[in-house]
C-alpha cells in the first residue's frame, strides 16, 4: 500500500509538472527615459532594453506612440527565453519645449498593455 501510495504521488508530480504551459515574460530594464535638457534637431532616438524572463519565445506584437512625434520600431523577432532585445523610440526634436509621451506595447505575455515613458525638454 505504501508503494501505491508513492507511485500514485509521483505519478501526480508528474503530470502537474508536465501540464504547466510556457509562457513568456517581459522584464524592461527601465520603463522611463530621461532625455533632458536636449538642443532642437539633435538625435531622438533612445532605446528601452527588455529580458525575456519567460519559458517561451517572446513576441512583441505591436507599439505605438502617444502622438505623431514619437515613433517606435519593434523588434521583427521572437526573443527566446532568457534574451534581451530593444525597443527603439524616435523623438521629433524639432519640436520645441517639454515633451511627456507614452509608448504602448502590446505583446504575448500577461502583462498587455504595456505603457513606457519618455520625457525631457528641446531647447531652442
Amino acid at each position: 500500500m505504501k508503494n501505491f501510495i508513492t507511485i500514485l504521488f509521483i505519478s501526480f508530480l508528474t503530470i502537474t509538472l508536465n501540464a504547466q504551459e510556457a509562457k513568456a515574460g517581459i522584464e524592461f530594464k527601465t520603463d522611463v527615459i530621461e532625455y533632458g535638457e536636449i538642443p532642437k534637431g539633435s538625435d531622438g532616438v533612445r532605446k528601452f532594453e527588455f529580458t525575456n524572463t519567460g519559458t517561451a519565445p517572446l513576441i512583441i506584437a505591436d507599439t505605438y506612440g502617444s502622438c505623431g512625434c514619437t515613433v517606435p520600431t519593434k523588434p521583427k523577432d521572437p526573443i527566446p527565453p532568457g534574451q534581451t532585445g530593444f525597443i527603439s523610440v524616435k523623438y521629433d526634436t524639432n519640436r520645441v519645449g517639454p515633451f511627456r509621451k507614452t509608448v504602448t506595447v502590446l505583446t504575448n505575455t500577461s502583462e498587455m498593455p504595456i505603457s513606457l515613458k519618455i520625457k525631457g525638454e528641446v531647447l531652442e
